[in-house]
């Protein structure tokens, strides 16, 4: 058993609350800027005073509304500005937010109301509000539903014309550190959505520590981020906690808009899942294939790479640091001018980023921090600093957490960031938290300096008939990396070898075609049975091949010819693969992987 521990740097009273930042600021400092908001094509500056009286207006409200303290308020919406408001005027009332994703379906709403036993949904647009009208029949609970892009947030503001001030205050006082603050549903691989107890202590203890410890280096004055993760997972979530308690600026997007919010907001440091510096990547290195310059791009990622490694190993020799200077001015400098050209740290989490992908995008000059969390761990467990890196690692302990592996191998987490427990489960909750020590289900190492490893999930963990403990997410992680592949799963338990499912990324395949001479018309089902595909795609498993024993390694693999995707619940809205529903689903194509 091995254990590493990091002392909290800010301590939080007992009657903190995610509240006190925002009014606290618009008392104190009411003319700064603390967020930005699209207006057409422009970015309109929002002050701490505005942004208070904007919050303090829906929560009136609410209040006039009927909304109690403790009362359930859902917001099912993409990530935009007013999300953020209504999160805090939400507190501001004394009541519980409970995000839900834009993507779900109305059996998924009905589960999220009806569990937590919501009396208000903010709904974002026409399609949300007829998901939601087709089962409000069965959520009794549930009595108002307001619409966002409807003008529900006016609508609301309205109500509360006559509520006083001093309702507000004392609805804001009215809570306390120990006090749910919001209703975070995990995102499901198996089984149903557990409501995750998020505490007013557990959101600010863990972004206080966060913003003055773990991201001391990025959080600086004038820093500011353009958040475009959905705002339903608890990751973006901390990061809009953290940006209004460190005084951050905060822009929000979405992917479609991405890449010119970024270019028009040019934010300081970025939030992403692995997958979106992988189609960074991939987008480039097929960019620059199209443009004839395949050669060179090859050439400036192994410079970035090596660049990279040699500032861990010491320092870059003269030769390697005049290639890169060279490669700066043709090829990293468009790159990091794509993101808004001053975005030099970037925070990772959600699954593993890949060494590879980390040592190119620090040698191109936008050092990638990857973290590790969970819900249950209000986000944030461990991240890499600038001041503390270690690629290949989630880094150590933020401020006020412990890590533990125990003897099995599973990372135990305690400390700030733990909820409460599991909303309405409480044999869930007993089952995964244990004298103030939450099991993760995920297996790890920690080494001599406290630098945590993720090295597979617990329960995924294949066992082959001969005996052989395989942890698929290793293969499944390096094949994800190529470009033509989008999604993968790695089967194996209680049979002979260890094989492989494998869908094509279409993004990619549209510059691939052109490349390689194929006709624009060719559909994924025909490219899975093409040579040239089948080739790459087998040096793809090649490359992962070498990351593993020959008893690990894949022995055969097949092409679907459909992705993996949310809408066919294959997948979760985080992007973490349903391990059981593909297996379910493609049950034919596995046994004959093992039959032919």
């Amino acid at each position: 058993m091995r254990e590493f521990s990091v002392p909290a740097m800010v301590e939080v009273p007992d009657s903190a609350t995610l509240t006190d930042a925002p009014f606290t600021r618009a008392a104190d400092e009411p003319g700064r800027i603390v967020l930005r908001r699209k207006s057409g094509d422009a970015w309109s500056a929002v002050t701490a005073a505005e942004f208070a009286a904007e919050t303090a207006g829906v929560a009136k409200g609410l209040v006039a509304a009927g909304v109690e303290p403790g009362d359930r308020v859902c917001l099912l919406s993409r990530t935009r500005y007013e999300w953020t408001v209504l999160d805090y005027a939400i507190w501001a009332a004394g009541a519980i937010s409970v995000p839900i994703y834009e993507t779900s379906s109305a059996e998924q709403i009905e589960w999220i109301v009806g569990d937590s036993g919501a009396k208000a949904v903010f709904a974002e647009t026409d399609a949300h509000l007829a998901a939601v009208a087709e089962v409000r029949d069965r959520l009794p609970e549930l009595a108002h539903v307001w619409g966002i892009d409807a003008g529900g947030v006016a609508e609301v503001t309205r109500l509360g014309a006559d509520v006083g001030d001093d309702v507000v205050d004392e609805r804001r006082r009215s809570r306390t550190a120990a006090d749910i603050a919001t209703l975070v549903y995990t995102s499901g691989t198996t089984g149903r959505p557990k409501g995750c107890e998020i505490t007013h202590g557990n959101l600010v203890s863990t972004a206080r520590n966060a913003v003055q410890g773990a991201i001391a280096e990025i959080a600086v004055e004038g820093s500011s981020t353009l958040l475009f993760l959905p705002l339903a997972h608890v990751f973006a979530r901390l990061i809009e906690v953290a940006t209004i308690e460190g005084g951050i600026v905060l822009g929000h997007s979405d992917v479609p808009n991405l890449l010119p919010d970024l270019a028009s907001y040019r934010p300081t440091f970025l939030l992403a899942v692995p997958r979106v510096f992988e189609k960074v990547y991939n987008g480039a290195e097929q960019k620059a294939a199209a443009d004839g310059k395949g050669k060179i791009f090859k050439a400036a990622a192994e410079t970035a790479v090596a660049y990279s490694r040699a500032l861990d190993d010491g320092r870059p020799g003269l030769g390697l640091k005049a290639r890169h200077r060279v490669f700066d001015a043709l090829v990293y400098r468009k790159l990091r001018a794509a993101v808004g050209g001053r975005v030099e740290y970037a925070v990772s989490g959600g699954a593993a980023l890949g060494e590879r992908l980390g040592h190119f995008f620090r040698g191109v000059g936008i050092t990638i921090l990857e973290g590790y969390g969970l819900t249950e761990t209000t986000a944030p467990a461990a991240v890499n600093r600038p001041s503390a890196l270690k690629i290949g690692t989630v880094g150590r302990p933020i401020p006020g957490v412990d890590v533990r592996i125990a003897e099995d191998g599973e990372v135990l987490v305690r400390g700030i960031n733990i909820m409460r427990g599991y909303w309405n489960n409480e044999a869930a909750t007993k089952e995964a938290l244990d004298d103030g020590w939450f099991h993760t289900g995920d297996l790890g190492s920690l080494d001599d300096e406290g630098f945590l490893k993720i090295t597979g999930r617990k329960k995924e963990i294949l066992v082959t008939a001969a005996g052989k403990n395989v942890a698929p997410a290793p293969l499944e992680d390096r094949l994800r990396a190529h470009p033509l592949i989008s999604q993968c799963l790695v089967v194996g338990d209680g049979r002979k070898f260890i094989s492989a499912l494998v869908t094509l990324d279409e993004e990619a395949l549209g510059p691939w075609k052109a490349q390689h001479g194929k006709p624009e018309a060719m559909t994924v089902d025909e490219l899975r049975r093409d040579p040239d595909l089948i080739a790459e795609v087998e040096a793809a498993v090649a490359d992962a091949n070498k990351s593993v024993s020959r008893a690990e390694a894949i022995k055969k693999h097949v092409i679907l010819g459909v992705d993996f995707t949310e809408e066919a619940g294959h997948m979760t809205p985080s992007l973490k693969v349903k391990r059981n529903v593909v297996m379910k689903d493609f049950a034919d194509e596995i046994d004959a992987l093992y039959t032919g």
